[in-house]
């Protein structure tokens, strides 16, 4: 499994807001696996100026990721590298069980991959990133969102996400915003915490109506 390596096929009974929510997970998954190209980085700076202002935590992540979508390429490149690519331990991790446990290849990985199987999806063959890199697991909720928008379907999101990703996700954003040299990633990081956030609260909300 990794980054935009699960093919889901449009859907006439996608809401707006299916849509908004796994374009949201698509980019996180794209940002979070590899440095944006030239192209991206221009759609990130058009998107959130779009955005005009609008108040709010996710609008203003928006607008200072689109902000510094405007560094050059090479330097948002280089930064990527030096946050994530390490023969070691890199600069910042991004695999929940590193941050569950201190420890990577740990017991919420072997749940992960369990509930994994559940769902019939799994690691494709040839990707280094273990499933419960940070990419792959935005990739996995994209798929749930764009797969499973009636009753049963919030309810298999609403228990991946409580379980591989909302007990971490905001110490991996606050690892990047204090990251020795991150501007980009710390924006990309403010904008996958504002987006889980409200995916947190609304699936709290949904656990309180069931």
């Amino acid at each position: 499994m990794s980054a935009a390596t699960i093919p889901v096929h449009a859907q006439p009974s996608w809401s707006e807001e299916d849509r908004a929510r796994a374009e949201h997970y698509a980019l996180l998954a794209r940002l979070l696996h590899g440095a944006p190209d030239a192209p991206l980085l221009a759609a990130l700076a058009a998107a959130a100026s779009a955005l005009g202002g609008t108040a709010g935590a996710l609008p203003q992540a928006w607008a200072a990721l689109g902000a510094a979508a405007g560094a050059p390429l090479q330097g948002v490149c280089d930064e990527f590298n030096a946050l994530f690519i390490s023969v070691g331990k890199p600069a910042v991790m991004a695999n929940g069980s590193w941050y569950l446990t201190g420890f990577l290849q740990e017991e919420p990985l072997a749940e992960l991959r369990a509930d994994l199987a559940e769902l019939g999806l799994g690691r494709r063959a040839g990707v280094t990133e273990t499933e419960d890199h940070i990419a792959a697991l935005a990739e996995v909720m994209r798929h749930l969102v764009l797969t499973g928008p009636d009753e049963a379907g919030l309810q298999r999101q609403r228990a991946f996400f409580a379980r591989h990703i909302a007990p971490w996700y905001a110490d991996f954003a606050h690892a990047l915003a204090q990251a020795s040299g991150a501007d980009f990633y710390a924006k990309v990081g403010a904008l996958l915490l504002a987006f889980m956030d409200i995916e947190r609260e609304a699936f709290d909300m949904l656990e309180v109506s069931a």
